[in-house]
């Protein structure tokens, strides 16, 4: 098989160049709902796309087949190993990151390899005491909330939603206060993706193993030592990148999950009376912007483990799937009441949790981590409304700019204005 590039392809590559989709542009930003209606109008539920460089894949944007193709791990395993575009991946790609690569960690192992530490993690996040954790996030919010409240002013995502969430992850995994700060600046500006960013990921690891380290002489009931006291034992390496997997997954999509659900309650009138007071909107607000505004809007990904058919489509053995969440909570053959131009979700959806959020089957985010997830979410979204009632957009709606990713969604800034208030403390 020869490289792709825009002249030729052979026929064991997967897509069409004159059929696939460039998966980039502004639509991604501005207008994905109505870009994945007619991609589903003109494609079908299984999109030929087109990565840079000219990497082909398809996207999965049905909910019937991403619900086929996440509920079979051994025809679709998330196994980059089977990729059949490796010989054409150069080493600096920039989404080789997020494909990742063959190593030894529960994000990027297959099979009986993922359950064997899916089997070491899971427990260690479902210990982690709720109740403990939500009054961690208060105290941690109340800090933030304080370092910006006399003021008047934020952004918000900057001062707050990008913080609370790593800050939370710090106390869950056991890190020294002293190390919080750094861990945070590594987390924030991995997410930029800027020039700073691989000195940041080399900081991101250098970290990881000093908790490691940290943990090892030392007696806790913190996240690295419940891992560590796993009747299994997993090499230093492997204990390092689930901790950098763990700590990466949990961070921008919650950052993400804060920001565009304020977002949300400042722009919809729906949400505006109960701002000051309303406990109940909020998770209103939350689970609907699981379902219109996921941070994670397209997961990397699955591998064809054989040639199969998928919609109408013929998936050749070693084929990436990507697999397009945002666009599959769309689909109308699940929203049978939404606008068909991507509108605003049918009430009858505030309730209901049948979104691929958190994607599904053996490779899902586990559940432990979801609700981690969500008590930091909805903690950080409650001490802001209550601190700040009368928060506002300092900003027309329309002038929010999102993070330049077909992949995440989420804002790089949220300006707000408010009423100033004095600290109250927020202190561990």
């Amino acid at each position: 098989m020869t490289r792709p590039d825009s002249t030729a392809r052979m026929a064991g590559c997967p897509v069409n160049p004159r059929a696939a989709v460039p998966l980039s542009g502004p639509r991604f930003h501005t207008d994905p709902h109505r870009l994945y209606t007619e991609m589903r109008r003109d494609h079908g539920p299984v999109v030929a796309v087109e990565l840079p460089g000219g990497v082909p894949a398809w996207l999965v944007i049905g909910y019937r087949e991403l619900h086929q193709v996440t509920s079979d791990p051994d025809l679709f395993p998330r196994d980059v190993g089977l990729w059949n575009q490796w010989p054409h991946i150069p080493e600096d790609w920039p989404l080789l990151p997020m494909v990742g690569r063959p190593m030894p960690s529960i994000y990027f192992s297959a099979g009986a390899e993922h359950r064997r530490h899916l089997a070491m993690v899971e427990p260690a996040l479902e210990a982690v005491d709720p109740f403990a954790l939500r009054r961690t996030c208060e105290l941690l919010a109340d800090r933030l909330i304080d370092g910006f409240c006399g003021r008047g002013e934020a952004d918000l995502l900057a001062e707050y939603a990008e913080l609370l969430p790593v800050l939370a992850l710090a106390w869950i995994l056991g890190f020294p206060d002293e190390d919080g700060a750094q861990l945070a600046w590594t987390m924030k500006t991995l997410a930029d993706g800027g020039a700073d960013a691989q000195a940041a990921y080399g900081a991101f690891g250098e970290l990881m193993q000093n908790l490691l380290a940290l943990a090892k002489s030392r007696r806790g009931d913190d996240l690295v030592a419940r891992l560590l006291a796993h009747h299994e034992r997993f090499s230093d390496e492997e204990y390092v990148l689930d901790l950098m997997a763990i700590t990466a997954a949990g961070h921008l999509p919650t950052a993400d999950w804060i920001g565009n659900s304020v977002r949300l309650m400042l722009t919809d009138d729906r949400f505006a009376a109960a701002l000051g007071a309303g406990r109940h909107s909020i998770g209103q607000a939350m689970n609907e912007v699981l379902w219109e505004d996921t941070p994670t809007q397209i997961l990397a990904g699955r591998w064809a483990a054989r040639d199969t058919r998928l919609g109408d489509e013929t998936i050749r053995a070693g084929d990436m799937l990507l697999l397009g969440l945002a666009a599959a909570n769309a689909d109308p053959h699940v929203r049978q009441h939404a606008d068909g131009a991507g509108g605003r979700a049918d009430p009858t959806y505030s309730g209901n949790s049948a979104h691929f959020a958190f994607s599904h089957g053996e490779y899902r985010c586990p559940y432990p981590a979801q609700q981690i997830a969500e008590i930091i979410a909805r903690t950080g979204l409650e001490v802001l409304l209550d601190r700040l009632p009368d928060l506002d957009l300092a900003v027309a709606p329309g002038s929010l700019v999102r993070r330049p990713s077909a992949f995440l969604r989420g804002m790089t800034s949220l300006p707000v204005h408010f009423t100033p208030v004095p600290a109250v403390g927020g202190f561990l």
